[in-house]
């Protein structure tokens, strides 16, 4: 099968980079999946699971928290403004970041942050409900 570079950099390090096989990504307009010889694109992220194929039958997920990815033919590049493995992911850390997003919300009166909040909260308690299995 056909594969294309990919790499992940989130804030403190380099997640990923390697050849693959696809991505699922949490694109802002709604879930896509990158495979070989894709339109270019460019598009924001949001809070969300990204799937990485490897092969058939193995892959990875790291849990984003916005940023954007970069498509084109031959690669895709995600700056992610935060990225944590599924591996280094606690419900503890979920939490945290729940009840982050839950003071966002509480602080502004604006009604498009208010629903864009909810969705993250909402993405973060599916995270933690994957996390249970």
């Amino acid at each position: 099968m056909a594969t294309f570079q990919f790499d992940l950099v989130g804030p403190e390090r380099i997640l990923y980079s390697g050849p693959v096989d696809a991505v699922q990504l949490p694109g802002s307009e709604g879930e896509m999946t990158v495979l070989p010889g894709h339109a270019p694109v460019l598009t924001t992220l949001k809070t969300g699971m990204l799937v990485i194929t490897e092969s058939p039958q193995h892959g990875k997920r790291v849990l984003v928290r916005g940023g954007f990815a970069e498509i084109n033919a031959t690669s895709l590049t995600v700056i992610a403004e935060r990225a944590t493995p599924i591996e280094e992911l606690t419900p503890a850390i979920i939490d945290a970041d729940i009840a982050a997003a839950e003071l966002q919300y509480d602080a502004t009166d604006d009604y498009d942050r208010k629903i864009e909040i909810e969705g993250q909260i909402a993405q973060l308690r599916e995270a933690k409900v994957a996390l249970s299995f």
